[in-house]
């Protein structure tokens, strides 16, 4: 019986010393659920919950990254926009202000620190150490000056995804396009006065009329030329193409007459003397920064005779309509830009949510309630101190050494 006494007791010390190490180890680690022997269900669930977890951390890291590298995007953007609205106001100042040489031989200096700066722009460093603008060519400063000073794009046009969220990914790059991707002109043709023109005419694209012959036009290489010819007060305009004449007519006596060619109306205004002519050519891509660089060209190089004052507004005025569509490029980026943001914020958001709630069941799946764990663990020293002091009072007993 003594042996059978000491056995039960040795069996009932190791369990309550197991249980206390357990729960000692449950409220350490604030887990109840550490091997899968443990309940396998309820680790399942936690390496599976985990997982989500860690995906979803990870996602939210891509998030963050993209979400710096759009905002600098966002900040050049407006940058970008800034110097378009100012080159816009020099021309306009130009346009409707002196022909004095001295005044647009000064706006002229400023055209072309609004073109350096737009460069500057064009080559902004991204808060990764890449250059924004590059595409995949991030290493690359992607806006340099060749041989004969032109600014070239040596970017490219790389897209680059990354998953932000559940079925949810966003670019991770951003190009130069938006600096080079519009035609010159109205974007459907380009209007040149002829360099031996003696007239104060202009032409200028006033509307679109016709889109699918305009699109032909644009998309074709034969221009259209129109010539002069003055007789008394009588001014004859004759339009062709390729040898084939397309419109002939007067100009009427207020100065100003309509013209319909390739879809396009064109104005005539001023007065074209005798032989003047106008070049009308399908429109090319025109980069922001030559465009500008002829902007200011135009206004360093301008005379004061009324024939050289009229080929620099007709240049000055169709610029207007190339700067147009880089303001419009640049708003419509940024506003894409702005969307992606958007997207971001959004599935961050999502993402922390669902990160709240995976961790929820994870913790419902193994983690200890601690309250009741600690009061287990002293009920369980209680009973185990309890148990060695009885075992002592027991041996002590002198009927207990003879049973």
């Amino acid at each position: 019986m003594e042996l059978s006494f000491y056995s039960n007791f040795a069996n009932t010390l190791t369990a309550q010393e197991a249980q206390v190490n357990t729960l000692q180890q449950q409220i350490a680690t604030g887990l109840k659920v550490q091997t899968p022997n443990q309940n396998p269900a309820a680790y399942q669930t936690a390496a599976l919950g985990n997982d989500q977890i860690s995906q979803l951390t990870n996602d939210n890291v891509t998030q963050a990254t993209i979400q710096t590298q759009l905002g600098a995007a966002n900040n050049a953007y407006s940058s970008a926009t800034t110097l378009l609205d100012k080159v816009q106001s020099i021309v306009l100042q130009a346009l409707n202000g002196s022909s004095n040489p001295q005044n647009l031989n000064a706006l002229s200096t400023q055209v072309q620190s609004a073109m350096q700066q737009l460069v500057s722009v064009g080559n902004t460093v991204a808060p990764n150490g890449s250059y924004l603008f590059g595409g995949s060519r991030g290493a690359l400063a992607p806006f340099q000056p060749d041989a004969t000073g032109n600014i070239v794009y040596f970017g490219d046009a790389g897209q680059g995804q990354a998953t932000i969220g559940q079925g949810e990914t966003a670019s991770t790059l951003v190009t130069g396009q938006v600096f080079t991707s519009a035609l010159a002109g109205d974007g459907i043709s380009t209007v040149a006065a002829n360099s031996t023109n003696t007239g104060s005419g202009q032409m200028l694209q006033q509307g679109l009329v016709n889109a699918s012959v305009a699109n032909s036009f644009q998309q074709s290489t034969s221009p259209i030329t129109v010539s002069f010819s003055v007789s008394g007060n009588t001014t004859t305009y004759t339009a062709t193409q390729g040898g084939t004449t397309l419109s002939t007519g007067t100009l009427g006596s207020n100065g100003q007459t309509n013209v319909q060619l390739a879809g396009v109306v064109y104005e005539i205004s001023g007065a074209p003397a005798n032989g003047d002519s106008f070049t009308i050519s399908p429109a090319r891509p025109q980069s922001a920064f030559a465009l500008l660089k002829q902007i200011s060209t135009a206004l360093s190089g301008a005379g004061t005779t009324p024939a050289q004052v009229a080929k620099t507004n007709q240049l000055l005025n169709q610029s207007l309509a190339g700067l147009a569509q880089y303001q419009q490029a640049v708003t419509t980026a940024q506003a894409q830009n702005g969307v992606t943001l958007q997207a971001l914020a959004n599935a961050a958001a999502g993402n922390t949510a669902q990160q709240t709630a995976v961790q929820t069941a994870v913790n419902n799946a193994t983690a200890v309630d601690m309250p009741a764990a600690i009061t287990a663990l002293d009920q369980t020293m209680t009973a185990l101190q309890a148990a060695m002091k009885t075992f002592g009072s027991a041996q002590s007993l002198s009927l207990f050494k003879y049973l």
